[in-house]
């Protein structure tokens, strides 16, 4: 398999509109109890889901037209909140490979490239012309292009920043740790003969 290595994320968008979306909302505190993530896909903004029926709306999570969508679109501070690791976990089992947002809370941002979701922001005026087209046609396809710095999509290109940093370690693999691993599996095995407490009983 190898390192996976992320430079280009293509699909359709789920517009997500609200300042400050925090982790709370993203997975609810009493999903944290499982010790894997699987299944946290189901549970993603389950109570702001449910409380849109209550209301007689529906979710973007809900939508029809947004399922499959793999590209978030959000405001300022997306993922506030505590530092747990299981919402972006949560959005990236359920289908979201990236978000475009104005700004991210430090925390989710490391947790998100932890797990190869990609984190990029926007200006206030480009994320608003992301959703809006995304709400006028759910179809629309977005390309985020992290080495050129440049989201296309119909009618628009936006430009996207991330720190270089985090840029090249998408782009090279690195974030993949397992997959970095299986790459170099010789050096693995070498270094473990090497070590008393896995060679030596």
């Amino acid at each position: 398999m190898g390192a996976d290595k992320i430079q280009i994320i293509e699909g359709r968008a789920l517009p997500l509109r609200g300042d400050d979306m925090d982790t709370d909302r993203i997975m609810p505190a009493r999903f944290l109890k499982s010790i894997t993530f699987e299944g946290l896909d189901r549970h993603v903004f389950e109570d702001d889901r449910l409380e849109a029926k209550r209301s007689g709306r529906i979710h973007p999570f809900d939508e029809p037209n947004y399922r499959g969508a793999s590209i978030l679109v959000g405001n300022r501070n997306f993922g506030a909140g505590s530092s747990r690791e299981h919402a972006p976990q949560g959005l990236r089992r359920w289908g979201i490979r990236a978000i475009v947002a104005e700004s991210f809370a430090e925390i989710f941002f490391g947790n998100s490239l932890m797990i190869g979701l990609a984190c990029v922001t926007a200006s206030v005026s480009d994320v608003e012309n992301l959703m809006s087209l995304a709400e006028r046609d759910p179809t629309a396809v977005l390309k985020i292009d992290l080495k050129a710095g440049f989201c296309q999509a119909p009618g628009m290109t936006v430009r996207v920043s991330i720190p270089d940093h985090v840029r090249d370690t998408l782009m090279t693999g690195a974030w993949d740790t397992t997959g970095l691993l299986l790459d170099n599996y010789e050096q693995v095995n070498a270094v473990a003969a090497k070590l008393p407490y896995l060679s030596g009983f």
